[in-house]
């Protein structure tokens, strides 16, 4: 579960106003997203040492002796259907006694990638890529991030695997860390792998062309499925938000698509909590420190008390995310075409996850979202750097040698991380705000229904329900609270500040 902050602290302000004539959308939300990223500190650009350092590095990394060759697996990928930078490779093994083997292989960025280099500097700086509607910011240069050090389709690659065996009932019975050559014999995207695991479509071509590729899919899902229900029961929650994805005919903005979780992305992030998990702990077992990421208990925890309350339900005084686990179950049952506006209002209240250093033998707060104590990022070190500063850790823990950053380093890119998240985040969001005003720039006046998102002294903020956009309510919004279901007017849009304001209906 990826939690966002809501957005009431913008300064406001200034009539609603058009792309400059002769300027195509894609190119006037690129400049916005640019903009953006230098008010927040990013650095839309690589500095031209970088740039040498990246056109410098003719060929992917050379595999060390301890590598394991395990290129002949069925290894695949699944991502999004636009995604270049692949981090991951999944496969799965059946086992005596119901047993299942689970490995997910992640890209050795850290191969190419040196701490000193001015690659790694920008990368540090940034900390993270930044997703826009028009443009993609990466934390890597694309010759590394979507070739050199991606997971690609019928290339060899260097990778650290987490192998992991599970009980029939999803339980974890054992589990390793090691690095391998691998090959991705399928790039597969979510909604193709989705809709064949549910009967609405064939598998996707490169399924129905490699042997075998059909069942392994298929195991995985079984047991990913396992790993889900497992959780749930231990309290994960399972929230369903609805992102807004801008579709382009050409360069120019067509509509907003409603991206839903889907059955193969569920998959993925089943497999990732898992490796993610037993990271934590196979560096804690070297006596390492980690880069914990945390999702503390929900301040507005009696919000979400009352959101239950005002559906006929009821949760206890204090937070508890089984018993917000089965609310949310009963709710979905009940409801499930206004599960994502509870799932939303429920986000909103519990909060952003941040990183902090763990030391070795302490106690983590753990991650409230997921219900687990043990947890970091590691699956993605193409597109975060918290995820390239572990597996600098897990190498170091590996190979037996010494600590790679020195602890109060590491404390302090803990924190340096999280306020760099949090400033990508607003990027991203800003953008996808100006996208959503660019297209409902011609419907001043229109009715929609929508969901407070956010109600601070800083402001309110609703999401309309079709299309899945979000902006400021102006007027009408005392006594409104997060998660109340409002119909409002649009009153104005603001392309180059991504505001959008309503007024209650």
């Amino acid at each position: 579960m990826n939690t966002t902050d809501d957005g009431p602290g913008d300064a406001r302000g200034g009539a609603g106003h058009h792309r400059q004539d002769g300027h195509t959308d894609r190119a006037t939300l690129a400049a916005i997203a640019r903009r953006a990223m230098i008010e927040r500190g990013l650095e839309p650009d690589f500095p031209p040492a970088a740039q040498r350092e990246a056109a410098a590095l003719g060929r992917p990394a050379n595999a060390p002796g301890d590598a394991r060759d395990m290129r002949d697996r069925l290894w695949v990928s699944i991502d999004n259907d636009d995604s270049r930078d692949l981090d991951q490779l999944t496969l799965a093994e059946p086992l005596p006694g119901a047993r299942v083997r689970i490995l997910v292989a992640v890209a050795d960025v850290d191969a190419l990638v040196r701490t000193d280099s001015a690659i790694d500097g920008h990368a540090s700086h940034n900390t993270t890529s930044v997703y826009t509607p028009a443009v993609v910011f990466s934390m890597l240069p694309e010759a590394l991030s979507t070739n050199l050090t991606s997971l690609n389709e019928d290339e060899d690659r260097l990778a650290v695997v987490a192998d992991m065996v599970f009980e029939a009932d999803g339980s974890l019975a054992a589990s390793d860390l090691y690095r391998a050559r691998v090959r991705n014999h399928g790039q597969l995207a979510y909604r193709g792998v989705a809709a064949w695991l549910d009967g609405a479509a064939e598998a996707p071509p490169r399924v129905l062309a490699t042997p075998g590729l059909d069942d392994n899919l298929r195991l995985q899902d079984r047991v990913a499925q396992r790993l889900v229900e497992l959780r749930h029961r231990q309290g994960a929650l399972s929230l369903e938000t609805v992102e807004a994805k801008a579709v382009f005919d050409g360069d120019q903005l067509s509509e907003l698509d409603a991206d839903r979780k889907n059955r193969a992305r569920q998959l993925i992030e089943d497999f990732m909590i898992a490796a993610n998990g037993v990271t934590a702990t196979y560096l804690e077992s070297k006596g390492f420190p980690t880069l914990r990421r945390v999702l503390r208990s929900p301040g507005r925890w009696d919000r979400i008390v009352q959101l239950a309350s005002g559906a006929g339900d009821r949760l206890p005084d204090e937070p508890d995310a089984a018993a917000l686990e089965a609310f949310l179950a009963r709710r979905r049952q009940a409801d499930p075409d206004r599960f994502p506006d509870l799932s939303l209002s429920v986000v909103k209240l519990i909060g952003r996850g941040t990183y902090t250093l763990d030391l070795p033998g302490g106690d983590p707060p753990g991650h409230f979202g997921l219900a687990v104590k043990d947890y970091t990022h590691s699956t993605a070190p193409n597109r975060r750097f918290p995820d390239l500063i572990t597996q600098r850790l897990l190498k170091a823990a590996m190979a037996g040698a010494p600590l790679p950053y020195a602890l109060p380093e590491l404390a302090a890119l803990a924190e340096h991380c999280t306020a760099r998240e949090d400033d990508a985040t607003k990027v991203e969001r800003q953008v996808r705000k100006s996208a959503a005003a660019l297209l409902l720039s011609g419907r001043r006046g229109e009715s929609f229904d929508a969901i407070v998102t956010g109600a601070s002294a800083k402001g309110t903020w609703v999401r309309l329900l079709r299309p899945p956009v979000e902006g400021r309510l102006e007027h009408g919004f005392q006594g409104l609270d997060v998660g109340d279901h409002v119909h409002v007017k649009l009153v104005g849009t603001d392309v180059e500040r991504g505001f959008i304001d309503f007024a209650r209906d």
